[in-house]
């Protein structure tokens, strides 16, 4: 066998063994979303009936009258949009700082910041439940926003795609005229569409799906997300599994929608900052 011929059969075995991994993690959706258009007697019948005959497409209409979904689709939007607009802001200016400018223990201070990723948040739940309760932001949306405005994570991926942007077209902006803000802002962010786009869908999606934060800090009901929302109607409605699976669905499509617009530059992202820097 030709040596090209060995490359393509490779190269068919990797995408083969790449789509059924796919298909298998995709396997626990599909169920969810069969389940959400069945009666609540036919959920766990055997075998599968992965598409219904009669689709009971009042589950997704029930479910908004049983616990205030809307509501928590308004305050988890609040809190998800919010928090990441900081996180792009706070990580974007560190990530030019450590990248492009010069100062005494520069490479320092980003190697202790970049540590505390390894730091579990169960080891300072405590004290930072303590300092907010000491600020009075617990059970507000305003405590939450802040304490996740900065993430060590995205400072380090926007900064390795940073590094990979020439010195010398920033020094070029600089004997133009251009300072360092209309440095970050004109040349770098646009530059950096791909880490910024990663960025984005990592934090919108930890901030949608975040559960121990909510539930810890958040007490009022007309201020859960919908998290907490889906924990309520399970409670609640535990033996309707039906409407719980028409629920979570509800619960999942704005994240499918942000990451089918951002998909593109998501790979190109995580590729770029893996071999820059």
């Amino acid at each position: 066998m030709s040596k090209e011929a060995k490359n393509t059969l490779k190269t068919i075995l990797t995408y083969a063994v790449l789509i059924l991994m796919a298909l298998v993690m995709l396997v626990p959706f599909a169920w969810m979303i069969s389940a959400s258009l069945k009666l609540e007697k036919d959920v766990f019948s055997y075998p599968i009936v992965w598409i219904p005959k009669d689709p009971v497409w009042s589950n997704y209409q029930e479910i908004w009258k049983k616990v205030p979904l809307l509501q928590g689709f308004f305050n988890t939007t609040k809190l998800t949009v919010c928090t990441t607009i900081l996180q792009l802001l706070t990580s974007s200016f560190a990530a030019y700082a450590f990248a492009k400018l010069e100062f005494k223990g520069r490479d320092l201070i980003f190697m202790l910041y970049v540590m505390t990723i390894a730091i579990p948040w169960q080891v300072y739940m405590v004290p930072q439940y303590k300092m907010m309760t000491m600020f009075h932001l617990v059970d507000s949306h305003l405590g939450l926003i802040l304490m996740h405005a900065f993430t060590a994570t995205g400072v380090f991926l926007i900064r390795q795609f940073f590094m990979g942007i020439p010195t010398e077209l920033l020094e070029a902006a600089r004997i133009d005229g251009l300072s360092e803000y209309g440095i970050w802002a004109k040349i770098m962010l646009p530059l950096s569409k791909p880490a910024i786009a990663t960025l984005c869908i990592t934090s919108f999606t930890f901030e949608w799906n975040d559960f121990m934060g909510p539930l810890i800090y958040i007490s009022t009901t007309s201020k859960k997300t919908i998290q907490l929302l889906l924990r309520m109607f399970n409670t609640q409605y535990s033996s309707n599994y039906a409407q719980i699976m028409a629920a979570a669905t509800v619960a999942l499509i704005p994240v499918l929608i942000l990451f089918a617009f951002l998909q593109r530059y998501f790979v190109e992202g995580i590729a770029s900052s893996g071999i820059k820097g």
